[in-house]
């Protein structure tokens, strides 16, 4: 299959107006096998739900009457200031929604200020995106996220070409030590199309087989002999010079240790309830993993923004900048880096104005206190 159902676009049609009219436009151009593959979580999907429904049940309660002349979206994250709060969260096999993939978004991002996260099983080589996202002068962070490979030797491999490409952060999932239950993408039988791959991880040497004894779990026993631990994690420090940030934390004690561990950020992550179904929402769970580092490191937080105000909630609630995934995508199949693009600025003009609505002129005056839980609503 193509991951293709229509010609590719490289307009956005004028009836888009918001990143919900991106989605519903995706649907019409993506066939069922990427539709399954972007759209779609593990099992009920309840955590996919629960993600964006969680945003809409904290309320706004704005202030009014401030001076708000000389507003701005600028924040500092390792080391670099930011345009504004929004990065581009990793997600694979992009060229299943346009023939461009990540260098379409790569190009966008970059003309656009935010921080782009490229995904290990991206379906573009990781210098190619890097050349592009540097040679912009306006350009937001770049980081590579990375899975740890059976083969240490060939993760070693991949972060060096990381580092000498010019990314500036590791971004490690953690949240993945399998694939989640993904039933939508069974019903359409997902599968990669000719000429679609994690090019990145070509070379990577295959898992050495060893026989199940009766009785063993082809799982535990199986995939996850090898499965990443913290120690890992420490190890990954120690062969990197780049800073590292873990992604798919839920739990305070997970961020009391990657605290402890000295790692440079946070990302409270659900996988986009993608892996484990029924897991807390990331809004419900990002101010405990806030409270529980004390402003030690940075806290970013994905799943579920879709609107300029889902943005200031966050950063309400103690995040220091968000990732969007999904609708990026959807851009992308949608018009290419110009979808991309729209999309990106539509969530910073949204901001903007809800920020100017609540008398915030710059990140540093939002707080919770302009959040309330909506009545009946539940954590």
């Amino acid at each position: 299959m193509s991951g293709r159902a229509t010609a590719v676009r490289q307009t956005v049609p004028s009836s888009i107006v918001s990143l919900a009219d991106h989605e519903s436009h995706a649907r019409t151009v993506l066939d069922e096998n990427a539709w399954a593959y972007f759209a779609g979580g593990a099992a009920d999907e309840i955590t996919l739900r629960a993600n964006r429904s969680a945003w809409d049940a904290l309320q706004l309660v704005p202030r009014v009457l401030q001076p708000l002349a000389g507003g701005h979206t600028r924040l500092q994250l390792l080391g670099r200031t930011l345009a504004h709060p929004i990065l581009l969260a990793p997600v694979a096999y992009q060229k299943l929604a346009h023939p461009d993939g990540e260098i379409a978004t790569a190009h966008a991002a970059a003309a656009l200020g935010a921080g782009m996260v490229l995904s290990t099983q991206a379906s573009v080589p990781l210098e190619a995106v890097a050349r592009i996202v540097l040679a912009d002068a306006g350009r937001g962070p770049l980081w590579f996220q990375l899975y740890l490979q059976h083969d240490r030797g060939f993760t070693r491999e991949l972060v060096q070409r990381a580092e000498q490409a010019g990314y500036e952060a590791l971004v490690l999932t953690v949240d993945a030590p399998t694939s989640g239950a993904r039933d939508r993408e069974r019903r359409a039988g997902f599968r990669l199309p000719p000429g679609i791959t994690a090019v990145n991880l070509a070379g990577l040497p295959p898992v050495p087989a060893e026989a199940l004894q009766a009785g063993q779990s082809a799982l535990f026993d199986g995939l996850l002999r090898q499965n990443p631990t913290w120690a890992d994690v420490e190890w990954l420090q120690s062969v990197t010079r780049l800073p590292v940030l873990i992604k798919g934390v839920l739990h305070e004690d997970d961020a009391r240790q990657a605290a402890r561990l000295g790692l440079a950020g946070i990302i409270v992550s659900n996988h986009g309830g993608r892996t484990l179904d029924t897991t807390i929402s990331t809004a419900c769970a990002l101010p405990d993993i806030v409270q529980a580092v004390h402003g030690s490191l940075p806290v970013l937080v994905d799943g579920g923004i879709r609107r300029g105000t889902d943005v200031l909630k966050a950063i309400a609630l103690g995040a220091t900048a968000v990732l969007a995934g999904r609708p990026c995508v959807f851009g992308l199949a949608n018009a290419g880096a110009v979808g991309v693009a729209h999309v990106l600025r539509l969530l910073r003009d949204e901001l903007e104005i809800a920020m100017a609505l609540c008398a915030c002129a710059e990140l540093h005056q939002v707080s919770s206190a302009l959040l309330r839980q909506k009545p009946g609503a539940g954590t």
